[in-house]
């Protein structure tokens, strides 16, 4: 499961593959909360939200995108603390979470850090054999975590998340 973290638009996306074979799309969607709300009833939302999704799809693992500095400390404030609470939601049911760079994700979906969010949301309809992109980008930015997750980390994770199955058993 990617998630990508936003305090107005979280976006989430469920992909099911192995490294070396086609990959599915299983489920995309954003979670929206109003800029009129407080802070704090975001963030419950948001929370409900990627909680609902995890229970829905269990994933293996759970891929965020790791907050870098931008220009604008708003944004930096309000994408912290999203991603704070999709880590805290993977964490809390024992998921493995991976954090992955925005240039990491771009790099591993396209081969170029630096595309835009035109090159990526072409190339997850590609990978995912989607009609269309994935609207909005948040839609497409989760998928692409997703991907990127199971061809990178995918085989850590599996181990990891066995790991821990194996300790809950015991």
């Amino acid at each position: 499961m990617g998630i990508d973290p936003g305090l107005t638009r979280c976006g989430l996306g469920v992909v099911e593959g192995d490294v070396g074979r086609p990959l599915s799309l299983i489920d995309v969607n954003v979670i929206r909360t109003s800029a009129h709300l407080p802070v704090a009833e975001r963030l419950v939302s948001i929370e409900r939200g990627v909680d609902a999704w995890i229970e829905e799809h269990a994933p293996d693992a759970v891929a965020v995108e790791r907050v870098f500095a931008r220009s604008d400390s708003s944004t930096i404030m309000g994408t912290a603390q999203a991603s704070g609470i999709a880590l805290v939601c993977a964490a809390r049911r024992g998921l493995p979470v991976a954090l992955h760079t925005p240039s990491e994700v771009k790099a591993a979906v396209s081969g170029n850090g630096r595309a835009d969010k035109a090159q990526v949301g072409a190339m997850i309809t590609r990978i995912l054999r989607l009609s269309a992109p994935p609207k909005p980008a948040d839609a497409a930015d989760a998928l692409a975590l997703a991907i990127t997750h199971i061809w990178r980390g995918g085989a850590q994770a599996r181990i990891d998340a066995a790991v821990l199955a194996a300790g809950r058993k015991r």
